[in-house]
């Protein structure tokens, strides 16, 4: 088998893991904003997302849209992209995907969630040359439980935290962030 031949087996075995993954999450939330978005990627990323996927359906892990009853959204600021993100991050494999969320959002933020459930279910789409395969973004939605803000990330690469009323310009998925808050404030 020739390696283009196991790029293609790993991208059929990853979306039958995504697939799977995306209708356990579908069937368990009720009232949710849906999206999908594509990346173009190089081989050795292809294979990095798509060893993931076939893992465990998830390209990118578990997020969390923390908010304050008054609608503040908390967002972390990813360095290296110089973008504010969504807490959030690699689940272990010891850990259920809600837990790998609460984990993350602890580490980049220092705070807590009363999680009411699943906020955005997403289909993150991989393209390399020919090959084709997606994943799962699960992103938790919860009330803050506290709001004092605390980055003590492990791997360094977030660098501030703060709750915002209005979004920042580079904020990634801006949105599909504005149709969430909408949809959760506006109702």
């Amino acid at each position: 088998m020739t390696a283009v031949d196991n790029l293609w087996y790993l991208a059929s075995e990853a979306d039958q893991q995504a697939e799977q993954v995306y209708h356990r999450f579908a069937g368990e939330a009720d009232d949710y904003v849906e999206y999908e978005t594509t990346r173009w990627v190089s081989r050795g990323r292809f294979k990095t997302v798509a060893e993931r996927i076939e893992s465990h359906g998830l390209p990118f892990g578990a997020h969390t849209l923390a908010y304050r009853p008054s609608g503040e959204l908390l967002l972390v600021k990813q360095a290296s992209i110089d973008t504010w993100v969504l807490p959030g991050g690699e689940v272990e494999p010891d850990e259920t995907v809600r837990a790998g969320a609460r984990r993350e959002l602890g580490e980049e933020a220092g705070i807590d969630v009363e999680y009411d459930g699943l906020g955005v279910l997403g289909e993150v789409r991989f393209h390399c040359d020919s090959h084709e395969t997606w994943g799962v973004l699960p992103i938790f939605e919860g009330e803050a439980t506290s709001t004092a803000l605390d980055v003590s990330d492990p791997d360094g690469e977030i660098v501030d935290a703060q709750w915002f009323e209005q979004l920042p310009e580079n904020t990634r998925d801006r949105a599909v962030l504005g149709e969430w808050r909408g949809k959760r404030f506006d109702e």
